[in-house]
């Protein structure tokens, strides 16, 4: 047998592995409710029409050779539009990049920051791409704890008390995957103070910026001139694309301490190519066309997120916060009767035909015991799956 690298066969993206015993289920006849994958268009939110409008323009006109490493000007251009109007941050189409989706962004920034050794600090829980990236580069992923008796949000003092002479960055998640918190502006500034105390870049995944039920969104980009960041965002989530791949970042640094960094991603989007060319046409578009979608979406969700919130909550053996964002909850499990949340996570698969994604997934010190869901499917889906949740934990307790 031809042996894989042990790079490779390291990572584990929880919300896709636990597709393959779900897969197997399926092929044998089984019907399952997927609650595992955060894509709003397996459900009923469709993407916008004059956005595909603009993609079947875009295959006509445009020029359908390579593209510009960094992406194309004119959606850098509406990108610094877009950010101004949303967040006031000022920058210029030079210090934005274009990606395939925010994964690429996430691979190509750990490429560049990270020798073998080095440190990231990542929030625990938190979506496990950048762990597993961290991890593929030799580095090491440093959790700091999201405190779930207080809405989860960041325990400022561990951020602090865990950065050493080899960290690299800070991570922040906001609104947060997989718990569903918004963090308030005072935490955000906190976390900043410390970058900028021991020079420490931030970075900063944007991506649910416009999906928020509670609170007021507060972007890094907003932070002090002294504090050295990249923000993350992409096409995903708000803009109904997720299948189209397309993602972006832009850096903020007047110091000039992440001039190389910058370079050093250059180097790696040269070296992929580009991001694909007809689909930033119509990414552009989705910018500059009417946002009133953006209303109904955060509805629908803020509606399910709450029956979810509530219907959880009244499962024996089951609690969750409430989430003031994203698309997810992250409830926790009394594991009386499983030895940890992945038994927990395959036994309700297998038995009630559930798909959940297990909460040491997203962190291995700080997610242990819970399940991340989703508040994507209409009620009535999800009346049914925790119906069948119910059923599962009432059936386990008696045994």
């Amino acid at each position: 047998m031809k042996r894989a690298s042990g790079r490779s066969m390291g990572v584990d993206y929880a919300i896709r592995e636990i597709v393959t015993p779900a897969n197997e289920l399926e092929r044998q006849g089984r019907r399952l409710i997927h609650l595992n994958i955060g894509d709003p268009n397996k459900w009923d939110f469709e993407t916008p029409e004059y956005f595909k409008a603009a993609l079947q323009e875009a295959v006509h006109k445009v020029d359908n050779g390579y593209g510009d490493s960094q992406g194309s000007l004119e959606l850098r251009e509406a990108i610094v539009e877009r950010e101004n109007e949303k967040h006031g941050a000022r920058i210029s189409a030079e210090n934005v990049f274009v990606t395939n989706g925010v994964s690429e962004a996430a691979n190509v920034l750990m490429g560049t920051f990270l020798e073998p050794g080095d440190e990231m600090l990542v929030p625990g829980p938190g979506y496990p791409s950048y762990t597993q990236y961290i991890k593929f580069f030799g580095g090491v992923p440093v959790p700091y704890r999201q405190n779930e008796d207080e809405d989860w949000q960041p325990d400022i003092d561990m951020i602090r008390d865990r950065i050493t002479e080899r960290t690299k960055a800070i991570v922040i998640i906001n609104p947060n995957n997989p718990t569903g918190a918004v963090y308030p502006e005072g935490s955000i500034r906190e976390i900043g103070n410390i970058a900028a105390e021991y020079d420490i870049p931030l970075i900063s995944d944007e991506v649910y910026d416009k999906i928020t039920f509670e609170g007021r969104f507060f972007s890094a980009s907003r932070l002090p001139s002294d504090v050295p960041r990249i923000i993350l965002n992409g096409f995903s989530k708000v803009n109904l694309m997720p299948g189209w791949r397309v993602g972006y970042g832009y850096y903020m640094d007047e110091s000039g301490s992440l001039d190389e960094i910058f370079e050093g991603m250059m180097r790696l989007l040269r070296l992929r190519i580009c991001p694909n060319v007809p689909c930033q046409w119509a990414a552009k578009a989705s910018l500059q066309g009417p946002q009133d979608y953006i209303t109904e979406l955060d509805r629908k969700l803020k509606e399910r997120a709450s029956y979810t919130y509530k219907r959880l909550n009244e499962i024996p053996g089951i609690s969750v916060v409430r989430a003031k964002g994203s698309m997810f909850m992250f409830p926790k499990i009394e594991l009386t009767n499983w030895k940890d949340d992945m038994e927990f996570v395959l036994d309700l698969l297998r038995t009630e035909g559930v798909v959940t994604v297990n909460g040491s997934g997203f962190c291995t010190e700080f997610g242990l015991s819970h399940f991340r869901t989703i508040t994507l499917p209409p009620i009535p889906v999800l009346e049914e799956a925790y119906g069948k949740l119910e059923s599962f934990m009432r059936k386990r307790r008696s045994e």
